[in-house]
């Protein structure tokens, strides 16, 4: 029996998700008394010894340059992993890969799902009980997973990566795709102004705006604020629908749900749909010009005037600090 943790390198790193999970998988390989083996495609050695330390005690190394990013091909792989070392716990993060692969491993294999974990499972005989958020957030679930292989989706930014001296052994490992039949679309994409460093679900810092900043000539001193913070920008759906912004950028509950470690909302007003997919966000901070905005009530920190004179402010006193700390 093994604890199964499927990662994902990207722009030269581990995905910040895929520690996460890492960290996640070895604590359930602890409770359960196995080992935690994550496999990852196309690693080097750093990425490699990144892993360990994370607290894998086995990873399986691909390198397979079919396989891509290709759901089809992901849940194949993983699924020859899985049965090769009687994976009893298989760990995805619940992002864009997670969401695509997961529910399709789920109907390979006949195993229970739980997408959008936000807590350690607790063991309970044969059975794991998982707790997720529901209700957009405004509640907790438990769920129990009762069959022979079980699947966890863990929600990004819900944990603090933690990194030991660990070691782990590496195998290398290869999959056979050939009998997998897949089509694959490429999208171009330009990145903003930010660079698009860190995708949102993964962004520990979020510079989001809105209608108010009144047209997307204006953007301008969004994207000044995030680079200065080193953070990823977002912006609410009307703004995406308007097309001022793209649509990746969107986030709320039909968009992309985000925890970051700051969240700062610009010109939003908060209606309760963009709420849905920010309020796991550990520090919100508000600045509108509407003192009755119902978003302050949701803020730890309010700062009620003109976006236009305040930003520019703000951006200047984070370049300031920062080139002081040098």
């Amino acid at each position: 029996m093994s604890i199964l943790i499927y990662t994902e390198i990207n722009k030269g790193r581990v995905k910040k998700a895929s520690l996460e999970c890492v960290n996640y998988g070895a604590k359930i390989a602890e409770l359960l008394g196995t080992e935690a083996i994550a496999i990852v495609n196309n690693a080097d050695a750093t990425q490699l010894e990144e892993l360990g330390k994370a607290g894998a005690n086995t990873i399986l190394a691909l390198k397979n340059e079919k396989m891509g990013n290709d759901s089809m091909l992901i849940s194949a792989a993983v699924e020859q992993a899985a049965k090769a070392h009687h994976a009893q716990v298989i760990v995805f993060a619940f992002d864009i890969t997670g969401k695509a692969v997961a529910p399709r491993l789920s109907a390979r294999l006949k195993a229970g799902l739980v997408a959008g974990a936000v807590d350690y499972p607790t063991v309970n005989g044969n059975t794991l009980e998982v707790k997720k958020n529901v209700f957009s957030g405004k509640a907790t679930a438990v769920y129990s997973i009762t069959s022979a292989t079980k699947l966890i989706a863990l929600l990004p930014n819900s944990f603090p990566v933690k990194l030991t001296n660990n070691t782990a052994k590496i195998i290398e490992w290869s999959v056979n795709l050939e009998a997998v039949s897949s089509r694959v679309v490429i999208k171009e994409q330009k990145s903003n102004a930010t660079g698009g460093m860190i995708p949102l679900p993964e962004a520990e810092l979020v510079v989001s705006a809105g209608r108010g900043l009144k047209g997307p000539e204006n953007w301008g001193i969004v994207e000044e604020l995030a680079t200065s913070l080193n953070a990823t920008t977002a912006c609410s759906r009307p703004v995406a629908d308007m097309h001022w912004r793209p649509h990746h950028e969107h986030v709320g509950q039909t968009g992309v749900a985000i925890r970051p470690n700051l969240y700062i909302a610009i010109g939003i007003s908060g209606a309760i749909q963009h709420l849905a997919g920010v309020n796991g966000s550990k520090t919100i901070v508000v600045i509108n010009n509407d003192k009755e905005a119902p978003f302050f009530k949701s803020a730890d920190y309010g700062i009620v005037g003109d976006a236009f004179t305040i930003i520019p402010k703000l951006t200047e006193a984070v370049k300031k600090f920062k080139a002081h700390q040098n």
